[in-house]
């Protein structure tokens, strides 16, 4: 399985789940807390990021599920 990122976009009067590069939504659902829940499982499960869009399109959270260690390195 591979480890694409997640995105919660609008889409339409709905919302929609899309892996990073997809076209096409994974999913689409009537809330944004909906789409919000399906895309953390799959994240989750492939050990992504979640990225959580406005209304307007613009990236308003972001989640990382999976390697992410703290303190970074640098």
């Amino acid at each position: 399985m591979s480890k694409k990122n997640q995105h919660v976009v609008p889409h339409g009067d709905e919302w929609a789940v899309k892996g990073a590069g997809n076209s096409r939504a994974t999913k689409v659902v009537n809330t944004q807390a909906e789409a919000i829940e399906l895309a953390r499982e799959i994240a989750k499960n492939q050990g992504s990021e979640m990225f959580i869009h406005g209304q307007n399109g613009q990236i308003r959270e972001r989640n990382t599920y999976g390697d992410d260690p703290f303190p970074p390195k640098g």
